[in-house]
C-alpha cells in the first residue's frame, strides 16, 4: 500500500505509533512524507535516523524547516528562536544525516498525485513543477550546496515569469514549492500575510482556488498548512493537522479505484502552540 504522511516536524513518537496504526512493513508498504520532517518537535535527530533506516520504503520530500536545517548546518543562516535542532547538529552522524535529507525531493508525482510540501502557483504546469523543483534538488545535491543555500533566502521575485533565469528563478521556485498560501492570478505570492484560515487578503487566493490553475485537474497532495487542517476532497489532499502543536499526525491511504483517499490519524503528546 501507498501512504502520505504529513508534517512530521520532529514528532518522531507520533511518527513510530502511525506506522504501528497502519501496520506498516517496509517490504510491503511505501510512505510518501510531504515535508517538514524535523525542527520544533522534541526529536527531529530520532526522526531523520528513523526515516533513513526505512530506505527505499520511505521518499522524503523538502519543506522549508528542511532546507532551514540545511542552511544553519551550513552557516549561511542563523538558529531561529523556537528550533529544536541542537542535538540533530551535535550528533556524531550528523554528516550523514544532512548529506541523506540533500538528496531528498522537491516536488513528486507518483500514482497519479502531485505531491509538494507547500503549494504551486496557477501558472505552473504538472512537467514544469517537476522540472523547477529538480533545478533546486540539483542544486541542493551538487558541490556548492553552501553557495546555493547563501541565496536561497528573499521574497523577490515576488511574481512568476518563464524568463526567469538564476538565483531568482531558485529562489521563486523554493518559495512556491516550500512557503505558498497565498497568490495573485497571475502568480504573485504573498509571503507576508499570517498563517490562519480566514478569507485571504483582498485580490488574493488560497493557492489551490486560484482562477486558470494549470494543475486543476491533476491531485495534489501537500503539508504545510497547519491552521487550514486536514481537506480530502477529490482532486486535493492536505495532510498537515497540527501534530507539533497538539493536534494529529496524519496518513492518506491511497486507493486504487479513484475513491477518496483513507484518512488514518494518531494524536501527538506535543502541547505547543504556533508563536
Amino acid at each position: 500500500m501507498d501512504y502520505l504522511i504529513g508534517d512530521l516536524q520532529g514528532c518522531c513518537g507520533a511518527l513510530d505509533r502511525l506506522l504501528r496504526h497502519i501496520d506498516f512493513s517496509p517490504s510491503r508498504d511505501r510512505l510518501h512524507l510531504l515535508g517538514d520532517l524535523v525542527n520544533r518537535g522534541p526529536d527531529s535527530l530520532g526522526t531523520l535516523r528513523r526515516l533513513q533506516t526505512l530506505g527505499g520504503s520511505a521518499v522524503c520530500l523538502l519543506g522549508n524547516h528542511d532546507l532551514h536545517l540545511l542552511a544553519v548546518a551550513h552557516g549561511t543562516r542563523k538558529p531561529s528562536r523556537g528550533d529544536t535542532l541542537a542535538a540533530l547538529l551535535e550528533a556524531p552522524d550528523r554528516p550523514a544525516l544532512l548529506d541523506w535529507l540533500r538528496h531528498q525531493r522537491l516536488a513528486l508525482y507518483e500514482h497519479g498525485w502531485l505531491m509538494v510540501h507547500a503549494g504551486v502557483v496557477p501558472q505552473w504546469d504538472l512537467d514544469l513543477t517537476l522540472s523547477l523543483a529538480g533545478e533546486v534538488e540539483q542544486c541542493l545535491r551538487g558541490p556548492n550546496v553552501a553557495g546555493f543555500l547563501a541565496v536561497m533566502y528573499g521574497n523577490a521575485p515576488a511574481r512568476w515569469d518563464p524568463s526567469l533565469t538564476g538565483d531568482g528563478r531558485l529562489r521563486f521556485a523554493v518559495n512556491v514549492l516550500t512557503r505558498i498560501r497565498h497568490c495573485a492570478a497571475d502568480g504573485t505570492l504573498d509571503l507576508s500575510s499570517k498563517d490562519g484560515t480566514s478569507e485571504p487578503p483582498e485580490g488574493l487566493y488560497r493557492w489551490f482556488d486560484a482562477p486558470g490553475r494549470q494543475t486543476q485537474g491533476i491531485p495534489v497532495a501537500f503539508g504545510h498548512w497547519s491552521t487550514l487542517g486536514l481537506i480530502n476532497r477529490p482532486g486535493l489532499l492536505s495532510l498537515d493537522t497540527g501534530c507539533v502543536w497538539g493536534g494529529r499526525l496524519s496518513a492518506a491511504r491511497l486507493p486504487s479505484n479513484g475513491a477518496l483517499p483513507e484518512i488514518l490519524q494518531v494524536d501527538c503528546d506535543q502541547a505547543q502552540r504556533p508563536a
